[in-house]
């Protein structure tokens, strides 16, 4: 007889309850309205599952130190074009709600600052523009 999958709030982030969470997050994703339409037109309905092993890979990878994840999310967000502040902070503003709910609260402001963290490396990359600057001293 297996075990149930444990109820939320987690109280351990392990590669099971990391999964339940991204599992969770990823419904909320596709059914916004700011951010779903950007999955969509690049995932289609049968890719999701491998969509959501590799985001798996890469969140262990970076919460639990697994070493799954060999890619290059930088270059990935890069290649998506019309992506603005509003989708960032949309996905973010959904990712630390779902945290909030499926975690203890130390659990979920690890989470929520390490996306954070993530996320403005990215918003640093795509939208920092230094000729900007120069221009208007």
């Amino acid at each position: 007889m297996s075990t149930p999958p444990p109820r939320a709030p987690y109280e351990a982030l392990t590669e099971e309850t990391l999964g339940l969470f991204l599992d969770a997050f990823y419904a909320k994703v596709r059914c916004d309205a700011v951010i779903g339409p950007v999955f969509a037109a690049r995932i289609a309905d049968g890719d999701w599952p491998r969509h959501l092993a590799k985001i798996r890979d890469f969140w262990s990878s970076v919460l639990l130190k697994s070493g799954r994840y060999k890619g290059n999310p930088f270059g990935k967000h890069q290649a998506i074009g019309g992506l603005g502040l509003a989708h960032f902070e949309r996905w973010l503003g959904l990712f630390s709600q779902t945290a909030a709910e499926a975690f203890a609260p130390e659990i979920a402001a690890i989470l929520s600052e390490r996306a954070n963290r993530i996320g403005d490396s990215l918003k640093a990359g795509l939208f920092f523009r230094p000729e900007l600057l120069r221009a208007n001293p």
